[in-house]
């Protein structure tokens, strides 16, 4: 299991996944500035937890307390409703549920996908702004891959702030583009917040975005490994997988 949790971050289906749908995306667009619970769909219940995560330091200790999801059982892009019911969550979850956190204090409801080589896994973070400068919420089981305070100047500045040690478990640096922001407000809360079955239309969109690359070819050649002792620190997981699930 990758330490930033879930295959479900590597691409499953083709490109295009969403436009043949026509009309999923825009024709439920909402720019309202605080969520409601029925902007989500969410029940009361669900729709209260969010609701006491004012802030996204809150958001971010919630996850980090949300059991890293092994997907034991196959490969799965849970929903808000099911993170929330299952209580279990991986990166592009993780960001879903950040996501819509934000959109009910008065956020938008921004998501960034980080694309490496394919040796590794991609990588889903909710993006927030304080004071003109990005910050991060990030569902991850190892320690590089977190939380990143609003300090960033542009979104380029976010993404290399992964970098160093977005590796593989060969300690090859992996981290190649980051894409343009995306606001789930485009899309229907079923694809993203509610829906029971695995939210792969939207995960697809997410892959499909335009990326803009971090690294030329020719300073991917210059890139070194990751040393012995930091590859035997990237092991160290929050959540280790069950021996016998």
């Amino acid at each position: 299991m990758k330490a930033r949790g879930g295959k479900a971050a590597a691409k499953k289906t083709g490109g295009g996944a969403l436009a043949a749908e026509g009309g999923e995306l825009l024709r439920f667009a909402m720019r309202r500035r605080r969520a409601r619970a029925q902007d989500l769909g969410l029940a009361p219940g669900e729709f209260a937890i969010l609701k006491r995560l004012s802030t996204p330091e809150k958001v971010q200790a919630f996850l980090n307390a949300v059991p890293i999801n092994h997907e034991i059982g196959g490969e799965t892009v849970l929903s808000v409703r099911e993170v929330l019911r299952q209580r279990r969550a991986h990166c592009i979850e993780g960001a879903m549920l950040a996501a819509a956190a934000l959109w009910v204090h008065g956020d938008p409801p921004l998501v960034m996908h980080l694309d490496c080589h394919e040796s590794d896994y991609p990588h889903v973070i909710a993006l927030f702004r304080r004071h003109g400068a990005w910050g991060a919420i990030s569902k991850t089981n190892g320690a590089p891959l977190r939380y990143r305070d609003p300090i960033y100047r542009t979104l380029r500045e976010l993404a290399l702030s992964y970098f160093h040690e977005y590796s593989n478990r060969r300690g090859h640096k992996t981290l190649r583009s980051y894409s343009v922001p995306f606001d789930l407000r485009r899309l229907d809360p079923v694809l993203w917040a509610t829906s029971a079955e695995s939210c792969w239309k939207t995960h697809d969109l997410l892959t499909d975005l335009r990326h803009y690359p971090l690294v030329s070819r020719r300073q991917v050649r210059l890139l070194t490994k990751r040393d012995p002792f930091e590859r035997k620190a990237s092991k160290l997981v929050e959540y280790p997988k069950p021996d016998n699930p």
